[in-house]
């Protein structure tokens, strides 16, 4: 049917290619009328929003506000935990003048009293309440330079509305120019129902508040997994969650293997110690010991399995400084006291047929290992959230490699175990100049600096001063915490600075009280006690919650120090994630100074061990979320992150042999690179290229192991790991692995493998392989040439004959089925595990990161380019038979580079950037000029966001057009350009492109 239409004319009749009412008119009949007929320009069509699939409403709302010049919210339903998201968007929109409007309603009073208090403190929101009966709208109004967007739907002003994967929402996003009849629509009725609404203010809170209170019992409940029996000794009928049944099947699975050990990695508040109770009811022994290292966690823990177990309370006993239980049949015991010989002899070896350890990463101590060589029970059960150790003591050949389950941090946020964190990074408190570098010697002593003790008692003052103080205490009232109590714990970096807090805080109206580890038991559980009932707001502490000690009510998180430790910093982290009734999410507050060490601040956060700066970067620009818990930063606290990125060497050898070493402790022998994808650590590329000439038995060697190769082996591993170990393309790799499997592979046979794996195949890409596994695609000079990767053919192509068959001397090195047959086989697997992340089907997968190099490989050129691709574009010879074309573009160019080179290339919108050739294609009838402007190549286009030293490389964008009549002459920095614009298929990734143009 849209063959009879001429779009074209009515598109022409909207205005000049390039201009936004031809882009939004052309958007819109795709969207509306004919999806053949029209081809879509830029992302204005219409748009289903879902939260499935990547198609995640916050996302699209964020980016929405980050471009808006203002914006109108009609929601009925809001929530203080999604009001909480937005704070950190809502100040940064107040820096650049940007208002905005709620209109909102009390409709079946869904809206807490405390959400709109919240919404009180927003400076640049104003907020009303609908008077119209029965208000349920749903939509967002976003008014940009020249057009405005609306997302109207299903979707209330809630995480489980707006957040991936919690409900299941229908919410349609549209755009119009200004004058645009459905916006003009939907603000009409806005305007009208805003000029009826109450405004928002303190006299109206408090009346909705009283009628709130009175509609709504409010009952303090107890912790989630326990409801109080009225009959003491009754189990509870409490129910395993999710982590809790999987480890229970494995812990089971272990012993019927005959295994007498096994260890469980949990992240804290996922419910370790309900595991083991529910376990020991399992399990059935007929004495139990518990250790821990702590006679609160000893308490807290008789408590819970009490609940799970039920019984006799007599069978429930302590063995403690001020315990002696002996007889108890459920005994939990302290390694300090037990530990002892008097003590550890008033027991038989064979006492206990069942001993659970909690906090197993301490069980290298002395203590722990005369308790454990001293006792023969049935089952040793060890439970920790932190089994990496900074000493040389293996917690994993401890319980003899028996890994029965694993759980971490972001895989129980996303879960939903624990309650999600807020995480703000925020610029510190800026003292005056001639301050400032004191307080940056004593923030970073641990580091080498090392201020005189003078200067340490200078800088706390400057810390603890009022000014200081009242600027904590203002960003801690701003961002707020869930539920109706302050319960508040600080982190900061001496006992001084704590100490002097805790005066500090509570002098301005906020109670507060120091612990460190000078303070006894009983002190602590006093405070700790006062801090849950409401007596104080904040406890300031010195490292020593970092494990152990449970405060589930925590609901604010405030970091003062310097981050040392990713695993502490999760530990610290871990203090609020306990779920609590009332408290839907913890507020974390970090406040970011000049500290060497906040490259680990990104790192901690998203559990990233890849060691790779890009991904570190990308939690920095993205700003992902994991599970319902956020993160966000503001611009100088970024800056200073990016700062401590670009001069710390992540993937240096000390780093990696921490990680390495940490691995082979957790498989008991040399690691594979497999090991490491698997477990989710290194990036096995970094391992494998980090030690020239760049494979993983060299590294092995740096690392004392003793491996051997040959240099002819040496050479190919290095091949195998430079060129195809990223697995950016499958194809070399599982020809490769059939070659492992067989001597002579038809050419039939790899393609039928080829397409089972979903990959793309033609005969252009076939030649490429070949050429690349033959090494004809490598020059004879410059690096790397053929002589570097061996010299002659991994795998000979007969023409003739159809089949591949693998070199002669690589042959001869795999039969020896050796030490290289190992790492070779290794290679090719990783390298396929390493591939689902990218598109099987297609040769570059949008959104993904790729080098020059990487990109002269995949469109299939003839020749490796040798790393010396330093131009912005380059074509496919036409000797290919190939059209295509690979274009790099550094955004935001270094400040001191040559004029003749400085491509002030910019996105005018997500969809369209403005581009500049280079200095030898400045006439429209050179070569390049028309091959860009012709339509007949493919142009795929890579973006990098400031060419740093160790940004080598490129975002895929996906392909790109000329847009018709948009070629013109203009002068950069006095030098003449030629400039165009590119329209993409696929419009920029929201956040990516916000992460270019900011």
């Amino acid at each position: 049917m849209h063959q009879d239409v001429n779009y074209d004319h009515l598109l022409d009749e909207l205005g000049t290619q390039g201009s936004l009412a031809k882009e939004m008119g052309a958007s819109l009949l795709h969207g509306y009328v004919d999806q053949d007929g029209v081809q879509p320009i830029g992302d204005f069509g219409p748009k289903l929003l879902t939260n499935q699939f990547d198609n995640q409403i916050w996302d699209q709302l964020r980016s929405e506000l980050n471009d808006a010049t203002e914006y109108a919210f009609a929601v009925a339903f809001v929530t203080d935990a999604m009001v909480s998201n937005l704070k950190p968007l809502f100040r940064t929109l107040a820096a650049r003048g940007v208002k905005g409007r709620l209109l909102t309603s009390t409709y079946l009073q869904f809206n807490q009293p405390d959400m709109f208090e919240e919404l009180l403190k927003i400076d640049n929101l104003e907020v009303r309440i609908a008077t119209v009966k029965g208000f349920h709208q749903k939509g967002y109004l976003f008014k940009h330079r020249d057009y405005q967007t609306v997302i109207i739907g299903s979707a209330n002003l809630t995480a489980s509305a707006l957040m991936k994967n919690q409900n299941y929402e229908w919410s349609l996003k549209v755009s119009s120019l200004n004058n645009g009849e459905i916006t003009r629509q939907i603000e009409e009725n806005f305007e009208a129902e805003w000029r009826d609404a109450k405004p928002l203010s303190e006299d109206w809170l408090d009346g909705y508040r009283k009628a709130y209170q009175a509609d709504h019992q409010v009952n303090r409940a107890v912790h989630d997994y326990v409801t109080p029996s009225d009959e003491p000794g009754k189990a509870q009928q409490v129910k395993p969650n999710q982590m809790q049944t999987a480890a229970l099947n494995e812990i089971e699975a272990l012993r019927l293997a005959g295994k007498d050990r096994g260890l469980v990695v949990s992240a804290t508040g996922t419910g370790k110690t309900y595991l083991g109770a529910f376990d020991v009811r399992a399990a059935k022994p007929k004495r139990m010991l518990f250790l821990a290292h702590r006679e609160q966690i000893l308490q807290k823990s008789c408590q819970s399995f009490q609940n799970i177990l039920g019984g006799d309370p007599a069978n429930f006993g302590l063995y403690t400084g001020g315990a002696r239980d002996k007889n108890a049949k459920y005994l939990f015991a302290s390694v300090q006291t037990l530990s002892r010989e008097e003590h550890l002899h008033r027991f038989s070896p064979d006492d206990f047929d069942y001993i659970l350890i909690d906090e197993v990463h301490h069980a290298g101590a002395e203590s722990y290992q005369r308790i454990m060589d001293y006792f023969t029970p049935k089952f040793f059960l060890g439970m920790t959230a932190t089994p990496e150790r900074s000493d040389d003591f293996n917690i994993f050949n401890l319980f003899h490699y028996n890994v029965a389950y694993e759980i971490r941090l972001q895989q129980a946020l996303e879960l939903n175990m624990l309650a999600p964190f807020h995480y703000v990074g925020l610029t510190d408190y800026a003292f005056a100049d001639q301050y400032e570098e004191e307080v940056d010697q004593y923030r970073n002593r641990k580091q080498g600096s090392k201020p005189s003790r003078k200067q340490e008692q200078r800088a706390v003052e400057l810390l603890t001063s009022k000014e200081r103080v009242n600027y904590i205490l203002e960003q801690t009232d701003y961002y707020g915490y869930s539920g109706p109590v302050l319960h508040g714990l600080v982190f900061c970096s001496s006992v001084a600075e704590a100490e002097a807090l805790a005066r500090a805080f509570t002098a301005a109206g906020h109670p507060a009280k120091a612990l460190s580890g000078a303070d006894n038991g009983d002190r602590r559980r006093q405070v700790v006690h006062e801090l849950e009932n409401g007596l104080i707001e904040y406890i300031i502490t010195v490292d020593i919650f970092n494990e152990g000690i449970d405060i589930p009510c925590v609901n604010q998180v405030v970091f003062l120090r310097n981050t040392q430790s990713a695993i502490v910093y999760v530990q610290q982290l871990g203090r609020g994630l306990r779920k609590y009734p009332g408290k839907e999410y913890v507020e974390v507050l970090d406040f970011i100074g000049n500290y060497k060490n906040n490259y680990m601040i990104p790192i901690a956060l998203t559990g990233d061990n890849s060691y790779s700066k890009d991904q570190a970067r990308d939690t920095v620009d993205i700003e992902p979320t994991v599970g319902l818990s956020t993160i966000a930063f503001d611009e100088v606290a970024k800056e200073r992150i990016y700062e401590s990125l670009s001069k710390v060497k992540l993937d240096g050898l000390a780093n990696l042999r921490d990680a390495y070493q940490n691995i082979k402790r957790r498989v008991g022998r040399i690691p594979m690179l497999s090991d490491f994808l698997k477990m989710d650590s290194v990036d096995p590329q970094i391992l494998a290229t980090v030690v020239k000439p760049r494979n993983y038995n060299r590294f092995l060697l740096k690392m004392g192991e003793p491996v051997e190769v040959t240099d002819y082996e040496d050479q190919a591993l290095s091949l195998i790991s430079v060129e195809l170990l990223n697995g950016k393309r499958r194809h070399e790799l599982i020809l490769l692995r059939l070659l492992l499997q067989r001597s002579v592979v038809k050419e039939a046979d790899y393609v039928r493998a080829l397409k089972e794996a979903g990959c793309y195949v033609n005969e252009a890409t076939l030649n490429s392989v070949r050429r690349v596994l033959s090494l004809q695609y490598y020059a004879e000079r410059a690096y790397p040439s053929r002589a570097s990767y061996g010299g002659v053919a991994l795998v000979n192509y007969d023409s003739d004959q159809k089949n591949y068959q693998m070199g002669e001397q690589l042959a001869q090195a795999l039969t020896k089925r050796g030490w290289f047959y190992q790492l070779w086989s290794d290679a090719i697997e990783t390298g396929l595990l390493r591939a689902e992340r990218y598109q099987a089907n297609e040769q570059f997968t949008i959104g993904e990161r790729y080098t020059r190099r990487d990109a002269v490989r995949l469109i299939n050129n003839p020749y490796d380019m040798n790393g010396q691709l330093v131009s912005g574009y380059r074509f496919t010879s036409e000797e290919t038979g190939l059209k295509e074309a690979i274009i790099f573009v550094t955004y935001k160019k270094a400040k001191n580079i040559r004029k003749e080179i400085n491509y002030n290339n910019r996105f005018i919108n997500d969809h369209v950037l403005h581009y500049y050739t280079k200095n030898s294609d400045i006439k429209l009838d050179s070569a390049n000029v028309v091959k860009f402007m012709g339509g007949e190549y493919k142009l795929r286009l890579f973006v990098q966001k400031s060419g740093a030293i160790d940004e080598t490389e490129f975002y895929y964008l996906g392909t790109c057009r000329y847009l018709n009549n948009s070629v013109q002459k203009e002068n950069q920095d006095g030098v003449p350009r030629l400039a165009m614009d590119l329209l993409l298929d696929h419009p920029v990734e929201h956040n990516r492109y916000h992460t270019f143009i900011d």
